[in-house]
């Protein structure tokens, strides 16, 4: 299954795909060198279509997990200080995604959507520690049973050039439902209460809806 940003994308690359080979296959007369255009051109849209995937996931809600919001690898865990929202310290946990993983966001936690704000920007390498703040992306923050408000952030890459954030302010969010999709090469920051217990270590690999990335922390009293 494909995911309905790229419907209009994927049509167009199949059509060029289509007429690619069709050219090569009636101008062309040297066999090596068809076969090679027509060969370039399939592979083109193999990685056009898993680009755009949208694999199904069943997941399991639970209000005492916060999920990975995206799949890709851990990349930043630390203490910050959060400026945009919260202006307060927070855990962040950055969850990088390169060109071959899936790019769909899903929601981390289910909770009201209390904020969501899209910022034009730059378009710095997604790994670098100043793309939070100044590469073009969204904020998004959901309003929890248990962990009060976090944020997450979508935040485009070098080469994405398109954010696309479905939270309105206002409406409810599922947690693992889908909550928009990014463009190419690019990265998700969380921003967590520094009480929560981080599950993830740096350079694991996650499962968007699956993975759970934090917790609530186990008190001495709770034992």
């Amino acid at each position: 299954m494909f995911h309905k940003e790229g419907q209009k994308i994927i049509l167009i690359t199949f059509l060029l795909v289509l007429i690619s080979v069709l050219a090569a296959h009636f101008f062309i007369e040297i066999n090596w060198l068809k076969l090679l255009v027509q060969i370039t051109a399939l592979v083109f849209l193999i990685i056009v279509l898993q680009f755009f995937r949208n694999p199904k996931r069943k997941v399991i809600r639970n209000f005492d997990d916060i999920l990975a919001p995206v799949d890709g690898k851990v990349v930043v865990i630390e203490e910050v200080e959060e400026k945009e929202y919260f202006k307060d310290k927070r855990i962040q946990v950055s969850i990088f995604m390169s060109p071959i993983n899936v790019h769909v966001t899903r929601y981390p936690v289910s909770g009201a959507i209390v904020f969501s704000k899209y910022h034009p920007g730059k378009y710095l390498v997604a790994w670098h520690p100043k793309a939070s703040e100044e590469n073009e992306r969204t904020t998004i923050v959901l309003k929890t049973p248990k962990f009060g408000e976090i944020l997450y952030r979508q935040i485009a890459g070098a080469l994405a050039k398109r954010i696309v954030n479905y939270a309105v302010v206002g409406e409810s969010a599922q947690q693992g439902e889908d909550a928009g999709f990014i463009k190419f090469g690019s990265r998700v920051d969380l921003f967590l209460p520094l009480d929560c217990a981080i599950t993830v270590k740096l350079n694991q690999k996650v499962v968007g809806a699956k993975t759970c990335i934090a917790s609530l922390a186990i008190k001495d009293e709770d034992r």
